[in-house]
């Protein structure tokens, strides 16, 4: 079972080094405004721009309409963009206020209380250190997850709605600001010394975010290739083994690949050098790294259904649970995402397991999922067969014995061990009850449906899987294999509970955090 606490830790300190990360880079930002921009009466874009072109032309100080542009397009758009962006937006823009603040009264002139121009009459070289300063600044809190709100804002709003570009938001807004300060100075000059400004800033960005993202990929060739894969995973790093054959000796040759930040190379170097200093290396450079421990892929797609796993390859319960949610959501399975282990199953409840197999999927796969846990419970027999119904004829049992009985999955054995067990007994009833455990946006949650009924003398019915052919639904005079899937897909156990996973999914109530429901 994977270690919860563990990884609230791991995501807590990432969280906090992201924000620590942000104030840094907010800083080397205001650096480059309040040396070089303000000082030179230079403009930039977006909501910086605007506040510059006020303090020119009013004298207001540019962290208070700074501030309160911000806040003002906040409110506006806190409804469409969301609370997480929010938070990181007013975190963003309120340490540039608070950085600016700090630093204006610390480099102004004590007499004048003007800011001093610190390179003479260089307006230009003021222009490209403003702008890589600036770059750096902005390419750091990005690269931390982090906004600086302003334009952001308005575009990521906009976004929501509207199939359009961000860079042609963000260039068409620019555009605007940097030539309104036109309307200032009368001065051609500044609006060209604007535009190179927010070229070498955006240039800045653009470099200082691949050089963060650059990475190399190993291939090793080796016949020492498991040595090798095992060193490389004990310094920490993702290790895949391909299997390929040496064209020239028809011989099988596995390779070992890995792909890592630049800044580990040597480091990866060392470890397989450390194995077979003799094998072959092959090293290159990579254009992009996404996924989990690199960048997070940043392209727009199409507006589609939310993808979401149930941690089951069981077809029938694919078909079942599809066919209950209907189209509102993307369902894929296991094999859709590639996993083809067999999930732990290692407790004795149903919520245990259904949660452990959810957490395996989210931690390992990335994503968003549900597992779910069936047990008949049978009232004579105690609860039992409960969470060991899949292997029940293969519970060890002196009473008895079924040399027929297959693999763990046996639905023909499981049935005629039941049905030895209840032989005589009038007391038949029992109830299935499903188990199913959400992790959503990292909180989990559960989500339970019962169905009361008996156990029949015999098997009734062709459909349906599992205890189906043996179980009659309370109310009904037929077995689940007898009712065909569309009744059963709407009354069953696993159908309750389902409902209430979608109406918890689409906004409404169904589903308790973890938490409160243990």
């Amino acid at each position: 079972m994977l270690d919860k606490k563990v990884l609230d830790r791991k995501r807590l300190f990432k969280e906090v080094r992201d924000y620590f990360m942000v104030s840094v880079g907010t800083l080397i930002y205001s650096i480059g405004v309040v040396l070089f921009m303000l000082p030179y009466q230079l403009t930039t874009g977006g909501v910086a721009g605007i506040s510059s072109l006020i303090l020119y032309a009013t004298g207001l100080e540019f962290q208070v309409s700074y501030a309160a542009l911000n806040i003002l397009f906040l409110v506006c758009a806190a409804r469409i963009v969301g609370l997480n962006f929010c938070i990181k937006s007013l975190f963003g823009f309120g340490s540039i206020t608070m950085w600016i603040s700090l630093l204006q009264p610390l480099c102004e002139d004590p007499v004048t209380h003007q800011l001093p121009q610190l390179l003479g009459n260089e307006l230009f070289m003021a222009c490209v250190l403003s702008g890589i300063l600036e770059g750096i600044g902005l390419g750091i809190c990005f690269y931390h997850n982090g906004s600086t709100g302003g334009t952001d804002i308005i575009i990521a709003a906009i976004n929501k709605y509207k199939d359009i570009s961000l860079g042609q938001i963000m260039m068409f807004c620019d555009i605007i600001v940097v030539s309104s300060s036109y309307l200032i100075f009368q001065d051609p000059q500044r609006v060209i010394f604007g535009f190179i400004l927010l070229i070498v800033a955006a240039m800045t960005l653009d470099y200082f975010t691949r050089k963060l993202c650059q990475a190399v990929e190993f291939k090793v060739f080796s016949r020492n290739y498991s040595a090798i894969a095992d060193r490389i995973a004990k310094e920490g790093f993702g290790v895949t083994v391909l299997s390929g054959e040496g064209w020239y000796t028809k011989s099988e040759r596995n390779v070992v690949t890995c792909v890592c930040s630049k800044r580990y190379a040597e480091k990866i170097m060392r470890a397989i050098q450390s194995v077979d200093p003799f094998c072959f290396v092959s090293v290159t450079s990579v254009l992009g790294v996404y996924g989990e421990g690199f960048s997070n892929m940043k392209v727009k797609v199409k507006k589609q259904k939310p993808i979401i796993v149930f941690a089951t390859n069981n077809k029938n319960k694919l078909s079942e649970v599809r066919s209950i949610l209907g189209d509102r959501f993307e369902v894929r399975s296991l094999k859709d995402v590639g996993c083809n282990a067999e999930l732990p199953e290692t407790h004795d409840t149903l919520e245990d397991n259904a949660m452990e197999k959810a957490r395996y999927i989210n931690h390992y796969y990335g994503f968003d999922c549900f597992a779910d846990d069936t047990g008949l419970e049978v009232e004579a027999l105690g609860g039992a067969p409960g969470v060991y119904s899949a292997r029940y004829a293969n519970i060890p049992d002196d009473e008895y014995s079924d040399p027929e009985a297959g693999n763990d999955h046996d639905s023909e054995a499981n049935m005629r061990k039941l049905l030895h067990k209840l032989d005589g007994n009038d007391n038949r009833k029992a109830r299935f009850r499903t188990s199913i455990a959400l992790i959503y946006q990292g909180k989990e949650h559960f989500f339970e449906g019962t169905v009361n009924g008996s156990i029949l003398t015999e098997k009734h019915g062709t459909e349906g899987f599992g205890y189906d052919p043996i179980f009659m639904p309370e109310g009904y005079d037929k077995s689940f294999a007898e009712l065909g899937s569309d009744i059963k897909n709407h009354i069953s156990h696993r159908a309750l509970a389902t409902e209430k996973l979608a109406a918890f999914l689409l906004g409404s109530k169904g589903g308790k955090d973890k938490t409160k429901d243990r």
